[in-house]
């Protein structure tokens, strides 16, 4: 660095006939333009360098390269800062300047190799097949661990800049150890983020719900359409989203309907007459099932499930492949059934029976007179 700045003063000197902006605008041209001829260098040997196979750095070159061009401007404009014809002031606020950029410069790097990692490591699933278990569970995984390392980049780039402010070094010692008075503030206001980002680090790693599940929440059906940092947006049946925070999932209880497979068996009561014909009514659900796309071969059963007064309960379960499927299955199953019921047995419909009695032969009837011994007369 002595030998460079040397160099510039060696070089400056050459110039000393101009005002001292246009030294300054000298000597940060050369730098900045310096700058960027060692990038563009240093861009092309990387590149030669790498291999194509390796998806990973060829990438990292690429989404790095304009956090790595200001990178080497500030550190180029950092090395002739204290040839510049500045007062002490602007010089040490130039400094500062310098510092906070280098860091954010820094977490800008970050943050892309943290997005070519993810992206990288999903490539290797897809999630616009039928079995998408595994593709979903991964994918919840990175979406949420990306977003958690996302924030905590953030948040410690957030730190580092503010260490290097003398005036607010506290504050960023408070972000990173939640020391001292500043640090009890900082985390009660923090309090929101730091429980939901832990709640969906869980998440992450023991999957109660993952990308696409069938879910019910709060008595609704829908699908979990994102998992963010600090909440979950649940796409209900009706196109309606539901907004949920990631903690709610911890601490309630709720229906996941494709925790280790999409595959469902739905169900369909039908309350009918004593009369009903069981027999009948299991061949004809299983020409229903059996003719039916939305099946997935595997179970097809009837059976009368309770006896009431008046009607039989009778439930007609079948499989399919996922919880869609299985909804539109049952709706099918019960228009069928109940239009061939109503067509061939009209009698298994539910009713109502009264009975009358016929009046008896010895009942005598209300209007016929009475005999009795009192009316009768003898004769001798």
């Amino acid at each position: 660095m002595t030998d460079i700045a040397a160099a510039w003063a060696d070089a400056l000197e050459r110039f000393d006939w101009l005002p001292l902006w246009g030294q300054t605008l000298v000597l940060l041209g050369g730098a900045i333009g310096i700058a960027l001829l060692v990038h563009a260098l240093a861009t092309a040997l990387v590149r030669r360098a790498v291999k194509q196979s390796d998806v990973f750095w060829r990438s990292l070159v690429s989404r790095t390269r304009r956090p790595a061009r200001l990178a080497l401007v500030l550190l180029a404009i950092n090395v002739v800062s204290p040839l510049l014809p500045l007062q002490e002031g602007m010089a040490a606020l130039l400094r500062q300047g310098l510092h906070i950029g280098m860091v954010i410069t820094a977490g800008w790097a970050s943050l892309a190799a943290l997005d070519i990692a993810a992206a990288i490591h999903l490539r290797k699933y897809r999630i616009d097949v039928a079995d998408n278990l595994i593709a979903r569970k991964h994918l919840t995984q990175v979406r949420i661990l990306r977003r958690a390392a996302a924030t905590l980049i953030i948040v410690f780039t957030l730190a580092f800049a503010l260490m290097t402010i003398s005036g607010f070094r506290q504050w960023g010692v408070s972000l990173l150890a939640a020391g001292g008075a500043a640090g009890i503030i900082v985390g009660l206001a923090l309090q929101p983020l730091l429980t939901n980002l832990i709640a969906g680090i869980q998440i992450a790693l023991t999957q109660p719900i993952r990308i696409d599940d069938a879910i019910i929440v709060e008595t609704e059906f829908g699908h979990i359409e994102e998992i963010t940092a600090t909440y979950v947006v649940v796409r209900l049946w009706d196109l309606r989203r539901m907004v949920l925070p990631l903690t709610w999932f911890i601490q309630n209880p709720f229906q996941n309907w494709t925790r280790d497979s999409a595959t469902l068996i739905g169900s369909a009561f039908f309350y009918l007459d004593y009369a009903a014909p069981i027999e009948a009514m299991r061949t004809r659900l299983d020409e229903i099932v059996r003719s039916s796309p939305l099946w997935d071969g595997d179970t097809i059963v009837l059976q009368v499930t309770d006896l009431r007064e008046r009607v039989i309960e009778v439930r007609c379960l079948a499989s399919a492949r996922n919880g869609g499927d299985a909804f539109e299955l049952r709706c099918a199953i019960r228009e069928q059934m109940i239009a061939w019921l109503k067509a061939e047995h009209p009698e298994a419909l539910p009713r109502d029976r009264i009975t009358v009695a016929a009046p008896s032969a010895q009942t005598p009837s209300p209007d016929a007179p009475r005999s009795g011994r009192s009316g009768q007369r003898q004769t001798g």
